[in-house]
């Protein structure tokens, strides 16, 4: 039983084996795919879910061992050695009964336990509504490490606040083996958008893209992303294309001259929470056309390295007026910016900086106890 192995990472998540309608499993698969080149031994494990089942497109064994679940009995009985014995666990936003599995964890693991927050401020949101599936007040503290994809002040939030011992940023990151440029004699598209329909992106979307397209009649756009409802009116030169298999993403890239980077509102008034198409993008070379939230300059330098746009005017003068050398110039300062700071392998850095520093701090606190017990 794969269970009983000794594991140096075990990581309970959303899903790794299924990118359909979510950006979990593509942050996994870089984060875990580099901890595996690494030298880590590592084991995801996810909960049989039929909203991904049919739709999986992870190559075997391509990120450590993957292993699946169908209830968190059946998660103990045949995970809970591993769980104990890993030097690290990890426990993902959004699992199935994630608390339930969260308690577990912190009762049973030997060695850290972190909570991987890739939503942070929906996550904070549920809390002040008491929602308490996936994470719960009293569990935030039992958590060695709160890894937030959220930086800036949310950061602060949760250790004064929710009392986590230590939160620190792992923000997504980009396998820079898979994204990088290619080159082509000319464009299909002169924008392009990539993302899951969200009632709440959906407005920006028509400013930014639909009304852009319709300014342009010429022009040639795209939107792939699943879920999008039927009702909505889209532009005749606006191409739809439903969802992207990971394995295509930096075709669809490197096929436009812009692309278009939109922030889910909860997200966006969080600031400091890049979406991991930001990076996929850059590593690709393709100037980004983005909407602003704040520390968005602490990724991307305003003008240079990334555009704001806050209307169709706007993204229409980039589409029109920039010239081509200019255009290739901010994608590649774009591109040094995401493999120097947001590599897989510069994720991986940072994530052993935190386990050392959480190390030593569980470990003072094992010697204040016991000196406490005894003197």
């Amino acid at each position: 039983m794969w269970g009983g192995a000794k594991y140096d990472i075990v990581v309970l998540g959303l899903t790794i084996t299924s990118s359909w309608g979510n950006g979990h499993a593509t942050t996994y698969r870089g984060l875990i795919g580099q901890l595996a080149k690494s030298g880590y031994n590592v084991l995801f494990l996810e909960r049989n879910n039929p909203r991904y089942a049919g739709c999986r497109d992870l190559e075997k064994h391509a990120c450590g061992r993957t292993e699946s679940y169908t209830s968190l009995r059946e998660l103990k009985r045949k995970y809970g050695k591993a769980v104990k014995n890993a030097q690290l666990v990890i426990i993902g936003s959004s699992v199935v009964e994630g608390a339930a599995v969260g308690e577990w964890v912190s009762q049973t693991a030997n060695g850290l336990t972190a909570f991987y927050d890739i939503d942070t401020p929906v996550t904070l949101s549920k809390l002040e509504d008491k929602d308490y599936e996936h994470l719960s007040p009293n569990l935030i503290p039992l958590y060695d490490l709160y890894l937030s994809f959220t930086g800036g002040p949310t950061l602060d939030l949760l250790e004064s606040v929710h009392g986590s011992p230590m939160a620190r940023p792992l923000y997504c990151s980009v396998d820079t083996l898979h994204y990088y440029p290619e080159e082509r004699d000319g464009h299909i598209y002169d924008l392009g958008y990539m993302g899951t329909y969200t009632s709440d992106r959906q407005e920006s979307l028509e400013s930014l893209m639909f009304e852009t397209a319709r300014k342009m009649p010429l022009g040639r756009f795209a939107v792939a992303g699943a879920q999008y409802p039927r009702e909505i009116r889209w532009p005749s030169n606006i191409k739809r294309i439903d969802h992207l298999a990971p394995a295509r993403h930096r075709e669809f890239y490197c096929s436009q001259r812009f692309t278009l980077n939109l922030t889910k509102e909860k997200m966006a008034d969080a600031g400091y929470a890049p979406s991991i198409r930001l990076f996929e993008a850059a590593a690709c070379g393709v100037p980004i056309i983005s909407d602003y939230w704040e520390g968005l300059s602490n990724f991307f330098i305003f003008g240079e390295e990334i555009l704001l746009s806050s209307c169709a005017e706007n993204t229409q003068k980039y589409l029109t007026e920039i010239p081509e050398e200019k255009r290739r110039e901010i994608g590649e300062r774009a591109r040094k910016r995401a493999l120097m700071e947001h590599s897989s392998a510069h994720r991986v850095k940072e994530l052993e900086g935190y386990m050392q520093e959480a190390l030593k701090a569980k470990l003072r606190k094992k010697a204040r106890h016991f000196i406490s017990q005894y003197y």
